[in-house]
């Protein structure tokens, strides 16, 4: 009797250009991690509304998700693979952290445009981050808070294991507006829940 295994997917973290939806990247998560942790908070009234006003909510409640992400070397180390053996994952941790950058070359144009004058200096946009876990839960997030502990090192000192603790908002249309590409992605993700609970 064959082993049959389910098809095992692999989350990913995709950026979008933020006006039009053009996928920009993909980062697929090497291992799934074993746990996800999601918190919502009720977008509620007030602190302490009136009885006209208690059941009444203002919007989707706001929702963070923390995971735990690890990337390993082992396997590409085995296969003397040419990155690994001369960099280790510091391409892969690079990869994740840009995330949280602007460009360098927005940076310097930004700079070379204030030293002339040309422009008033605007916080600078980024790609529009898209946690996928699951067919049904891939919605827009914003990174709020990203922690890498590095575990183990090659000769070099390059890091060839480390963990990556994630922290995620979920964007909702109150953060984004309905007619944006990561407003077209939350109703997406909502109607999702709703159809699932129409199951239970």
């Amino acid at each position: 009797m064959a082993n049959v295994s389910p098809l095992l997917r692999k989350g990913a973290i995709l950026t979008l250009d933020p006006t039009l939806g053009v996928p920009l990247g993909t980062i697929m998560l090497q291992y799934n991690p074993d746990s996800l942790t999601r918190s919502l908070k009720p977008q509620t009234v007030g602190d302490e509304p009136d009885r006209t006003e208690i059941l009444r909510l203002k919007g989707p409640p706001i929702e963070t998700i923390k995971c735990e992400i690890e990337i390993d070397a082992t396997d590409q180390l085995a296969d003397s693979d040419a990155t690994a053996m001369s960099l280790g994952i510091q391409p892969q941790l690079s990869l994740l952290e840009l995330l949280l950058y602007p460009s360098s070359s927005t940076l310097i144009t930004n700079e070379v445009l204030s030293l002339i004058g040309t422009i008033e200096i605007l916080p600078m946009e980024s790609a529009l981050t898209v946690f996928a876990w699951s067919n049904q839960r891939v919605t827009p997030v914003r990174i709020t808070e990203m922690e890498i502990t590095e575990q183990a090192f090659d000769p070099q000192l390059n890091p060839i294991r480390a963990k990556v603790s994630l922290g995620l908002r979920v964007l909702s249309v109150n953060d984004v507006g309905f007619l944006t590409p990561a407003g077209a992605l939350y109703l997406v993700y909502q109607t999702s829940k709703e159809a699932m609970a129409q199951m239970a």
